[in-house]
């Protein structure tokens, strides 16, 4: 991906943008054609080293591109808004501001019983807060044990990571504060968003 200076992400700011956005674009390569798949996923670091973990369905087959491959491409994608040249105060072009992080790494196959420790970790983390949330320990065993078979996990040690916040970030004061107003104006959710973000950038400006 290529992103100007102007507009990288530190590497910090990277990891808790994709733990913030955990359903990403999977990506491979099976001879010479790239597949890729819509999946959640969990962030984890560890011993220095950054993890994505997830699961596939088994008759996706994409799975067979999992096995020790060094060439796996991940994509977490944020909101994202139209900015219009009549928001300028010079005249300039219109751009589109967006947020995405690529992550690229090594995959391998998770056991059995490494699959079933990231589900319940999974479960844990979107269940437990819930009035009657079903954890593990709630379902069936044999209901598990059916549907564990149906899929196939996944661990992605993360090698390099590219990161973009293309968010008016060269424009003026003036500029990007008639940007925020205007998004923040919109029907659409995630020039909302994007606003809110921009907002947080320049809390200056704002108060």
């Amino acid at each position: 991906m290529f992103v100007p200076r102007t507009y990288r992400m530190d590497h910090g700011e990277a990891i808790q943008f994709m733990k913030s956005q955990p359903f990403a674009l999977l990506v491979t390569v099976a001879e010479h054609r790239p597949i890729a798949t819509h999946l959640p996923v969990q962030i984890r670091e560890g011993d220095g080293k950054l993890y994505v973990t997830g699961h596939i369905a088994y008759g996706n087959m994409q799975k067979k591109t999992l096995d020790n491959n060094d060439n796996v491409l991940l994509i977490f994608q944020g909101p994202h808004a139209y900015i219009s040249a009549s928001w300028y105060t010079v005249e300039e072009v219109p751009t589109w501001d967006y947020l995405s992080v690529h992550a690229y790494g090594t995959a391998s196959i998770m056991s059995q019983e490494e699959l079933k420790s990231e589900l319940n970790i999974l479960l844990n983390r979107y269940e437990s807060h819930r009035e009657n949330g079903r954890l593990w320990q709630t379902f069936d065993a044999e209901l598990l044990e059916s549907e564990m078979k149906g899929i196939v996990g996944f661990s992605i040690e993360i090698t390099s990571i590219e990161a973009a916040a293309k968010m008016s970030q060269n424009r003026s004061d003036l500029d990007y504060k008639r940007i925020v107003t205007e998004l923040e104006n919109s029907d659409e959710q995630t020039n909302v968003q994007v606003a809110q973000w921009m907002r947080e950038q320049r809390k200056g400006l704002f108060e």
